[in-house]
């Protein structure tokens, strides 16, 4: 059976996979495999276990689509268990936290995000346009890990504040915070840079 991924929401697919369409699963997981896979490389800096993390994650999915409701965004409720797989992860390793916005050196280039530069534009800039990216990227590494799981699930993740906070559970004023912070250190940091 075909999935129209582009006209079905992300709540009505998994809905479709809870009702057996497995196409559907294969459109949420070609929509999201990036930005869930980014978040927990982002936060790990270790690339065999944020593939591990990411797996646990889509496997968490499946077992759950049974009892799948929408009560929720649906990216709010697949950060969530990322999220809480991250939350076990660091509580399995009694708060050993080892987190960073940047990939590891051998990470792939299309994993990492690098400036759009148009052909015309002189070298200077291109290299301006990278060490601006290296100096936001060595911020968002220096964040409090509360702030900066709020900005890479907005950043990433495309959830607002109320989806922050349901994701991590807190309240909305705690999540507004720490996202506010976070964008204000980088701000502050990258200077007359943004």
């Amino acid at each position: 059976m075909y999935v129209d991924a582009g006209a079905a929401s992300d709540e009505d697919l998994m809905l479709r996979y809870a009702a057996g369409q497995a196409v559907a699963f294969d459109a949420l997981y070609r929509r999201h495999k990036g930005g869930i896979y980014r978040y927990f490389l982002r936060q790990l800096r270790d690339r065999s276990l944020a593939e591990e993390l990411f797996q646990d994650v889509w496997l968490n999915l499946i077992n759950a689509r049974g009892r799948y409701r929408v009560q929720a965004k649906f990216t709010t409720w697949l950060y969530a268990l990322a999220h809480n797989r991250l939350m076990d992860h660091y509580r399995r390793r009694r708060g050993v936290v080892a987190i960073s916005f940047a990939a590891p050196e051998d990470e792939e280039r299309s994993d990492t995000p690098e400036p759009a530069a148009a052909e015309s534009e002189q070298p200077e800039r291109r290299l301006e346009a990278q060490r601006q990216l290296a100096r936001l990227i060595a911020l968002v590494e220096n964040l409090p890990m509360a702030q900066r799981e709020a900005f890479l699930l907005h950043e990433e993740g495309g959830l607002g504040i109320d989806e922050i906070a349901e994701a991590t559970g807190v309240n909305r004023e705690t999540a507004k915070s720490r996202l506010r912070y976070a964008v204000a250190k980088l701000k502050a940091g990258m200077g007359d840079c943004l």
